[in-house]
């Protein structure tokens, strides 16, 4: 009980202290881990799927979903790729994608200012070193992204930020595999361009 009090009265973790309560769930099955987890994580990944379209009781739904895969796959995660809220986002991004594919409204498919605005922690780590030098090369990176035409920011977004294949992203978008490849690759070539001479 005293280990719940602690957790209930601990302050809003960090990214290595994400990290961490992640790799306890993976390793051990740590519910007071996975507790504070979910009270650091739900309500941002709520507001996130808010923003993105979602009504507040899908919201909601969704939001649990999300964290029941936490659970399920915190064995996959893998630090040296992403930050656990980047993680935890672009799950409960997919799972919007699914929600709304199934439900056959493509204007309620997510905006890509929504996945951008929580692209939190994809910056390198010697960055805790440069808080302000990585909030800025953030906002640019977030930037360059943003003026991708969407249907190229989008391809990237699955490639690179949800490790998707080309094929799983032409089945997904039913779209031909070629046209995968050339909007990914149009898109890395604007983005090498538009950040030519910035160090990410």
């Amino acid at each position: 009980m005293a280990l719940a009090v602690d957790v209930l009265n601990a302050a809003p973790p960090g990214a290595d202290e994400l990290v961490a309560l992640v790799t306890a769930v993976a390793r051990h099955g740590d519910r007071a881990a996975f507790a504070a987890l979910f009270r650091a994580l739900a309500p941002r990944v709520k507001g996130f799927l808010v923003r993105s379209g979602a009504d507040a009781g899908v919201a909601e739904d969704l939001t649990q979903e999300t964290l029941v895969l936490v659970w399920r796959k915190a064995s996959a995660f893998d630090a040296s790729r992403a930050g656990v809220s980047t993680w935890v986002f672009t799950i409960a991004r997919n799972l919007w994608i699914d929600q709304c594919r199934r439900s056959l409204h493509p204007a309620a498919l997510p905006q890509q200012s929504a996945w951008l605005a929580d692209l939190a922690d994809c910056a390198p780590a010697n960055d805790d070193d440069e808080p302000l030098l990585g909030e800025q090369r953030r906002q640019h990176l977030r930037a360059v992204l943003a003026s991708l035409p969407p249907e190229q920011a989008e391809a990237v977004q699955l490639a690179y930020f949800n490790d998707v294949t080309h094929e799983h992203i032409a089945t997904t978008l039913g779209i031909p595999l070629g046209t995968v490849k050339s909007r990914i690759r149009l898109a890395i070539a604007a983005l090498r361009q538009r950040l030519d001479g910035i160090e990410l």
